[in-house]
């Protein structure tokens, strides 16, 4: 039977050409076939003329048709996760901001890359158009300056310095003749945009780098309290005469921007905030899932919007005030009629970062894990179908992020491990959850089903490795001999050993039989993430915390090679169905494949923006897929 199964995994062909020409094939990176999922949501934007809607997500900025509400573009192409984006006032371009040290120019009709403004030391985290569009101010946190570029020639007009603690955020008043920036030195600044000269301070008093309290009039040195909590985000009212910044106790104050005085302060829990075009209603996301509207005036609350699920990060008008958008950390995006204030529809649902990846047995399907070890996940497992790169259905019920998923091998069960200390057992076809697995006390690292499908093993960072009887689904025993974390299991393909990596930079082989212990692999001098047998069993390949990969005799137990990965962490390897190639995933989302005979490199992908957290080969080899921490699983042809 197993046979059988092994012949008909190999005769499955993997056709990624078959997909539609829709989101999966946009602004694929050298080597991919498809992407699939979208990023994680940051902001909403709308062009300035309406006729398109950007979502920022982890992994580039999606452009949207605003009268179909089908993507347009994906503007891709850093290295590191997107910060912020912001159409130019005529809306023919669209700049990019990211942790690569870069600002990046986008054709924000056509999608076409334009250049980058690379005068930075350090991730930028945010940029805006002046009014007129012929400036552009960007932000780097650490630095704490703001820079002011002329978008005609793109070159430096002048850097604006003055704050003590990093930047958060810049804004233009309507007439662009002044600069608000807000800074954790606990002040707001007011900056003449003509000259770079600091007009004004919002905010009595900073924090300088010794702790010590310093008038930001005087620069007097005293002991002062401090009465103002420093500003996430800060905006003008359309008529300029009002700012309102967001303050890190979740509040939002008024100033006057003519005497600098604080007109009021909003004291509901707060996020996203902006004025409605006419300045009268302040919007805000609110940490409980609702929109508030505020009359700005008066201060009181005149409508609440339900309908997200978690917090509402982001909020923002169409330019012709008859629509209002929201982005929640329920991973939607949701339209609002603002004359009515109805809902109008869910325009994107946007998938958190995938952690673990793995093909069905017979390739047609692949199945992703998402969240982490902390509440802030949606803590969900997706089915997707590999010819259209459809979604096919949903698994929930973790309480927690999702560290592993694995398929039995006749393909019916699907195990996913979570960091709620569960193991729960799905049926493919109907969605059923058909059992949940309890014992760990410390959360799931990993969890593999044997060769002949009989037997299901965990590991756990409380120390032990469990197996299961995947008839009964009864415990048959325990392993305890572990000495820290458990980080990774897996099962030899040709019989019952079972190889698991530690914490402490051992990997294990022991008998999943008898649980008596076969071979203890020692030379890693960090934390090993992950462990995986060779196709044909005679080969253990540990990735480890060190930058290296080792590869072992499994029934020696003697190092048969190693390959120098990289100067920071490998987390994730995997052999292909021939075992010629050994892929690894270093530390930065790069995607290495290696000849494992030669022990040479053999490509590199890059295209994700953050940490690759699973790989896998599909049956046939052909392509390998991983799924990454910036939201989105890509596929890679390998032949």
């Amino acid at each position: 039977m197993k046979t059988t199964m092994t012949l008909l995994m190999l005769l499955i062909l993997f056709l990624p050409n078959t997909y539609p020409q829709d989101y999966t094939q946009m602004s694929l990176p050298e080597g991919a076939v498809a992407r699939l999922g979208k990023g994680r949501i940051k902001e909403i934007l709308y062009s300035p003329d309406g006729t398109r809607f950007a979502i920022l997500s982890s992994i580039g900025v999606w452009l949207y048709d605003t009268t179909t509400y089908r993507e347009i573009a994906l503007l891709a192409g850093h290295t590191r996760e997107l910060e912020d984006a912001a159409f130019s006032p005529d809306g023919k371009t669209l700049v990019s901001a990211s942790g690569d040290k870069t600002v990046k120019l986008w054709d924000a009709e056509t999608g076409e890359y334009k250049g980058a403004l690379t005068e930075y030391g350090d991730g930028v985290e945010g940029v805006v158009f002046n009014p007129d569009g012929k400036t552009l101010a960007s932000w780097s946190r650490w630095q704490a300056t703001v820079r002011l570029w002329n978008t005609e020639t793109w070159e430096l007009k002048r850097t604006l310095t003055g704050h003590t603690g990093w930047v958060e955020g810049v804004a233009f008043s309507p007439d662009g003749k002044t600069l608000a920036s807000w800074s954790r030195d606990k002040t707001v600044r007011l900056w003449d945009t003509e000259t770079g000269e600091h007009k004004k301070t919002l905010g009595s008093v900073s924090v300088n780098g010794t702790g010590r309290l310093e008038d930001t009039e005087t620069g007097k040195l005293e002991r002062r309290r401090i009465d103002l909590d420093y500003v996430y985000t800060a905006l003008f009212s359309p008529d300029g005469k009002t700012l309102a910044g967001r303050s890190q106790d979740g509040t939002v104050r008024l100033w006057d921007t003519e005497t600098g005085e604080q007109k009021g302060t909003l004291t509901e829990q707060f996020d996203g905030v902006v004025f409605s075009p006419d300045g009268t209603i302040l919007v805000s996301g609110g940490s409980d899932g609702t929109v508030r509207l505020l009359d700005v005036k008066t201060g009181e609350q005149k409508q609440v919007l339900t309908g997200h699920q978690r917090f509402v990060d982001s909020v923002a008008f169409s330019p012709d005030g008859k629509t209002l958008v929201s982005a929640s950390g329920d991973k939607t995006v949701k339209l609002w009629n603002t004359e009515t204030w109805e809902f109008k529809r869910t325009l994107i649902e946007v998938r958190d970062w995938i952690s673990r990846i793995v093909f069905s047995p017979d390739g047609r399907t692949l199945a992703s894990g998402s969240g982490s070890r902390y509440g802030d996940a949606d803590s969900t497992v997706r089915l997707w179908d590999l010819e259209t790169g459809e979604q096919q259905g949903t698994f929930t019920g973790h309480t927690l992020g999702i560290s592993s998923v694995a398929f039995s091998p006749d393909g019916r069960t699907l195990a996913s491990g979570s960091f709620d200390d569960t193991i729960r057992l799905w049926d493919v076809k109907t969605g059923e959850q058909k059992q949940t697995l309890t014992g760990h006390t410390l959360g799931i690292s990993s969890v593999a089903f044997s060769p002949d499908g009989t037997t299901a093993t965990s590991g756990s960072d409380d120390g032990t490795v469990r197996l299961w009887d995947t008839e009964t689904w009864e415990q048959k025993q325990v392993s305890t001999g572990h000495q820290g974390f458990i980080s990774s299991v897996a099962f030899n393909p040709v019989d019952r050993t079972v190889a698991t990596a530690i914490a402490d930079g051992m990997v294990l082989l022991w008998d999943a039989e008898t649980s008596e212990q076969k071979q203890v692999l020692t030379g890693h001098t960090r934390r090993v993430y992950s462990v995986v047998f060779s196709p044909d069993g005679a080969t253990v390949a540990s990735g480890n915390e060190d930058g290296t990969v080792r590869l072992w005799d499994t029934e020696t137990g003697e190092l048969k090679g190693a390959l120098v990965v990289h100067t920071e962490a490998v987390y994730s390897v995997m052999f292909s169905p021939d075992g010629r190639t050994l892929a690894t995933a270093v530390q930065g989302g790069t995607v290495l494949l290696w000849d494992v005979k030669t022990e040479t490199l053999k490509r590199a992908f890059t295209g994700h923006t953050h940490q690759v957290a699973s790989l896998l080969f599909s049956p046939n080899g052909r392509t390998l897929a991983s799924g990454s921490y910036d939201g989105t699983v890509l596929l890679w042809k390998v032949h």
